[in-house]
């Protein structure tokens, strides 16, 4: 090493101390200039130097092998192939060459020792190549303790920098400690640190700082700098040589684990494959932190079980089923309200009122996509299309749609799953469908969920509450999975007949919509739109070779069906298309124009009649509107009586309320006799019989005491009800008509039975908007608020009954006990009769 410390200037040259041999070194003011790129080389320092520009070859040719000095520069611009003084910087190290080496191709590579700093001070010469005026330069030194302290903290650093360089030499340590001059420390350390960006501006810096205190000051931030980022590097490097350590020791365990079952000879389970293949297919799943922790600690029970024990079988499953549910998996929703529009109507007719619900609901989960939003609930008769509107409403969404049967289900682990300590336990309905799907933001439809029940299993229903509440489903937890499942990115909806058996708090969480049964013209229009092209196709037939025509389609209808859906109209123009394809196949036929007349061939006799005006011609006989699950149906009350103490008999399997109903009229009608009309001795002395025909359908609820009452009154007054009338409502002991639901479904119910005129409660009057356009056109509402109002309607005072079925009320059909059944005729003491109130 070498600090530079003048002896002697002259004209000629400059005698400098510590030469390479350690004796007086003599460098002359004009020296060869060797410019270099990317390199600067600083005095004490030993580097090679590859030598390929012509003039540098020059160069060396003259120097080689007397003098062996040169001045080495760095150029300001490593592309410059002919640098002059402005592209050199003007301070470089005067070097002696140690070694030059020629190479096979024409190369050559020196090797030199720096010996002190000089500056350039003008090129005498530039051909062959560069000779310059040169400034030897001398170190400022000023000794003292900050000097000291910052040598050894210089040194501290350096000794720390090469402990964290992994590819040092060790002689680098022993080089450094070696240093006892801060010059020379200086230098060294600045030449043998690591290269950073803009790295020859900042050592060329260095190389011209001539205070030995200030280039160790750069030098230490330069040292810190680098120190910063190998603890870095190093702490990176001790935690993944943990990791790695970590794996082979779970490697070697799990190779030991594998050995001493091989010798229990419990078989070689693929050296834990299953286990890491499950764990992959968990991560890949990405689960919350929660199931996550859960998943790894049954993977570690799975590791340490035997394949052959019942629980490894347990444990298996539940880990595949984890890794295969959608934890993260979504479908991007594609909300266009006209694309919405045009999918629903195309899949459906009419039904503008829930379509108009529909989009509604589509827009404002356009706009706020993260809200929970309603539940909806589709309520109405088979076949009205219930299910498809859901199919339409996952279809507008770009969503997978699910369907979840609820018919039936008794036990409340079909909603939230087994146990894992049961055998054969397996997730609830909800996540087995999610499962399925793959994705956790579906449209699931619920169907059917007025058919849940309830036994000793639990009670279905009332686990629904938690997967249809939007504030709740988001922590979901089924039986088998023990761990929590966000529910609340799926859409569900509910479908249902009617709300009656669905609970009240199960309800509550729920917007129903309901959904009303079709008129004849929206079956027309159904059939001929959507039934017959569907079932065309179905049976291959084209549209040449079965023709339907509009009358046949009513026929269907009107003969074949009575219902408020279209299933069985669909299932009667498939029968004809079955006949139409086997006629054609046979040859019989190659194209068939469906007419009426076609229509009994294929199926048979009518099914339905008009019995209307025949059944009710007689005294005794009303027609009464009842709604059911399948939608409105006409209900026939009929009443006879006979000679008895004034009681009442009610069959045709109806409920307890209807049977209260019928009492209700009967002991209205006794209270009122003398007002209507009525010899209170025919009440005493005749027994009455009320039957609703159809005996093995159970019947039930109040809205049948107004077509009670009538027939009860008709039967009396002995005058027949109108025969195109019907009736519906309840009514009380002070003869006030109270109102009913199901309108829709009964107003239905009376058009397709021919009914002309239906009598309402007042009450229901407000119900009337929402009815059809057609059923308003063809029926005549009638609103009563009392019983008198509906014998005014109901009841044809013009009609009088025939004389043999007068005789026959006077005679009596109990002629065996020698008197007639009553004395209205006979007047007891001769008294008219009254007459009834008009």
């Amino acid at each position: 090493m070498v600090d530079t410390q003048i002896i002697q200037r002259d004209a000629e040259a400059t005698v400098i101390r510590g030469g390479a041999n350690g004796q007086n070194l003599r460098i002359p003011h004009v020296l060869p200039i060797l410019p270099i790129r990317n390199v600067v080389v600083f005095p004490g320092t030993v580097i090679p130097l590859q030598i390929g520009r012509v003039k540098s070859k020059n160069l060396l040719d003259d120097v080689m092998p007397a003098q062996k000095l040169i001045g080495v520069l760095a150029q300001k611009n490593p592309d410059a192939e002919e640098p002059g003084l402005d592209d050199l910087y003007r301070v470089g190290a005067v070097c002696g060459i140690l070694k030059l080496f020629r190479l096979p191709d024409g190369s050559q590579s020196i090797i030199v020792h720096g010996l002190a700093r000089f500056r350039l001070l003008a090129i005498e010469q530039t051909e062959p190549f560069l000779l310059g005026r040169i400034e030897v330069l001398e170190d400022r030194l000023t000794p003292g303790t900050d000097l000291d302290a910052l040598v050894g903290s210089v040194r501290q650093q350096a000794n720390r920098m090469i402990e964290l360089s992994p590819n040092t030499p060790d002689e680098a340590a022993q080089v450094l400690n070696s240093i006892t001059q801060p010059s020379v420390l200086a230098d060294f350390l600045a030449a043998n640190l690591p290269a950073e960006k803009n790295d020859i501006a900042e050592r060329q810096q260095m190389l011209e700082e001539l205070d030995v205190e200030k280039r160790l000051r750069a030098v230490a931030a330069r040292l810190a700098r680098q120190l910063d980022i190998l603890e870095l590097q190093s702490k990176i490097q001790k935690q993944v040589t943990e990791n790695i350590d970590r794996s082979q020791r779970r490697y070697y365990l799990q190779e030991q684990l594998k050995a001493i079952r091989k010798e229990l000879g419990e078989g070689d389970r693929a050296d834990g494959s299953e286990a890491e293949e499950l764990r992959k297919k968990i991560q890949a799943a990405a689960p919350p932190e929660a199931v996550m922790k859960e998943a790894e600690r049954e993977l570690s029970r799975l590791e340490g079980l035997p394949s052959a024990s019942p629980e490894y079988a347990v444990i298996r499953t539940y880990l595949q089923i984890i890794s295969e549910l959608p934890w993260n998996a979504m479908t991007e929703d594609k909300i266009d309200l006209a694309d919405a529009r045009r999918v629903l109507d195309r899949d459906h007719f009419d039904l503008d009122k829930v379509k108009r619900r529909i989009l509604e609901y589509l827009a404002v989960r356009k706009l706020k996509p993260d809200g929970g939003g309603a539940i909806l609930c589709f309520v109405g008769p088979p076949g009205v299309g219930k299910t498809s509107l859901g199919k339409s409403i996952a279809e507008a969404m770009g969503r997978r749609f699910i369907r979840v049967a609820l018919g039936g289900v008794r036990d409340e682990a079909d909603i939230r799953g087994h146990r894992r300590t049961y055998i054969g336990s397996m997730p609830g309905r909800i996540i087995s469908e999610l499962r399925k799907a793959g994705t956790r933001n579906p449209v699931m439809m619920l169907d059917e969920v007025d058919k849940l029940g309830a036994d000793f299993r639990g009670d279905p229903a009332s686990a629904l509450l938690e997967v249809l509440d939007p504030a709740q489903n988001h922590t979901f937890t089924d039986h088998y999975l023990d761990v929590p499942f966000d529910l609340s990115k799926v859409l569900f909806i509910a479908t249902a007949n009617t709300m009656d058996p669905v609970p009240s708090a199960l309800r509550d969480r729920m917007e129903v919509i309901e959904i009303p049964g079709y008129t004849d013209h929206d079956k027309l229009q159904i059939a001929r739109r959507y039934l017959v092209p569907r079932q065309l196709e179905l049976h291959g037939l084209r549209r040449d070779q079965a023709r339907f025509g509009d009358a046949a389609l009513r026929c269907i209808i009107n003969s074949y069906t009575r219902e408020a859906g279209v299933r069985n109209l669909e299932r009667n123009i498939a029968s004809i298309m079955r006949g139409i394809a086997a006629d054609v196949v046979s040859g019989r036929a190659q194209r068939v124009s469906v007419t009426p007349s076609v229509v009994q061939r294929y199926l048979g006799p009518p099914r339905f009649e008009p019995e209307l005006a025949s059944r009710t011609s007689v005294p005794g006989v009303a027609t009464g509107l009842a709604y059911t699950p399948t939608g409105g149906e006409i209900l026939f009350v009929e009443a006879t009586r006979m000679p008895g103490k004034g009681n009442i008999t009610l069959t045709g399997h109806i409920g307890d309320v209807m049977k209260e109903s019928a009492t209700a009229a009967f002991s209205l009608i006794r209270s009122r006799a003398q007002e209507l009309g009525i010899d209170p001795k025919l009440l005493a002395e005749s027994d009455f019989h009320v039957h609703v025909p159809a005996g093995a359908i159970p019947k039930d609820g109040p809205s049948a005491g107004v077509a009670m009452f009538t027939a009860l009154l008709s039967l009396m007054l002995n005058k027949p009800v109108r025969h195109d009338v019907a009736m519906t409502g309840e009514i009380t002991l002070r003869g006030l008509v109270l109102p009913i639901g199901g309108l829709k479904e009964k107003s239905l119910a009376a058009m397709r039975g021919g009914i002309r005129r239906l009598i309402l409660p007042r009450r229901n009057e407000k119900d009337l908007p929402e009815l059809p356009a057609e059923v308003k056109r063809a029926l005549e509402f009638v609103f009563v608020d009392t019983v008198d109002d509906v014998m005014k309607a109901a009841i044809d005072h013009r009609t009088r009954a025939k004389k043999k079925p007068r005789a026959l009320a006077r005679r009596g059909v109990g002629r065996e006990n020698g008197r007639p059944p009553g004395g209205a005729a006979r007047g007891g003491k001769g008294r008219r009769r009254p007459q009834p109130v008009a």
